[in-house]
């Protein structure tokens, strides 16, 4: 199995482990607790048996040591969109990636849905929808750069649960772009910027810089995935924002 069909599988078994733990009565901070552990052990099992000789980054597991990352890493958020999951909302994901070199090389998005988006299969970007331009945020940290951003385009948030789902819908056609201030993990990004990037979208920083997995520090600051013909207007408008905040 290549990398990108393994990606593919290894998220669809975690999301349908996870679809199966909420069935089962388990429910509150519980539920999200199990739902972490589970789907972890299950991916890092999997990935063990399947690439014994790679490092694994997880949201759930330990830091990997910095000479890790000069070769093949995979980065895997088990269950992104926890509060979803508990709250029995239908926007969580399981995140798989493979970064090599700090590139990403594979990755796949696994749905509540039953859908998985994977660089296995892209799908094209769908042709522009004659509308507002319609940007995906976070329902629960909703960065207040976004209420800017609507002061200088006409933009409709649209509020959404996991990264994941929110880089998809720019995938499908359901929103123009996702943009995120504020701080992020290198696991809430890397699967929805491989899939994002194969099916033909833009992915960057905020700044319009390329995103880099080398780091030995997790955390990313910002993200911009959006469809590749309104990224210089988005980009343009975030620089005008962050040059007003500097001033």
């Amino acid at each position: 199995m290549d990398d990108h069909a393994l990606a593919s599988s290894l998220a669809s078994t975690a999301r349908n482990l996870l679809a199966r733990l909420r069935s089962d009565g388990v429910a509150g901070p519980e539920l999200g607790r199990e739902g972490d552990r589970q789907a972890h052990d299950l991916l890092v099992g999997l990935l063990e048996r399947h690439r014994p000789d790679d490092a694994v980054l997880s949201e759930e597991g330990d830091p990997v040591p910095p000479g890790a990352r000069s070769g093949r890493l995979w980065i895997i958020d088990p269950l992104d969109g926890t509060r979803e999951y508990c709250d029995r909302r239908d926007d969580w994901a399981v995140h798989v990636a493979l970064a090599e070199r700090g590139e990403l090389t594979a990755g796949a998005v696994a749905l509540s849905s039953g859908d998985t988006h994977s660089t296995a299969s892209p799908v094209p970007l769908p042709a522009p929808a004659d509308r507002r331009l319609r940007v995906a945020v976070s329902r629960s940290h909703r960065p207040p750069l976004v209420d800017e951003l609507a002061g200088v385009l006409d933009v409709q948030p649209v509020p959404m649960g996991s990264a994941g789902v929110k880089a998809v819908a720019v995938c499908t056609g359901r929103v123009d772009a996702y943009v995120h201030a504020g701080g992020q993990y290198q696991w809430d990004s890397a699967a929805p910027v491989a899939v994002a990037l194969a099916a033909g979208a833009h992915a960057s920083r905020l700044d319009g810089t390329p995103l880099d997995y080398r780091s030995s520090d997790p955390r990313t600051e910002d993200l911009l995935v959006c469809r590749p013909e309104v990224a210089p207007a988005l980009l343009d408008a975030l620089a005008g924002l962050r040059s007003s905040a500097r001033g």
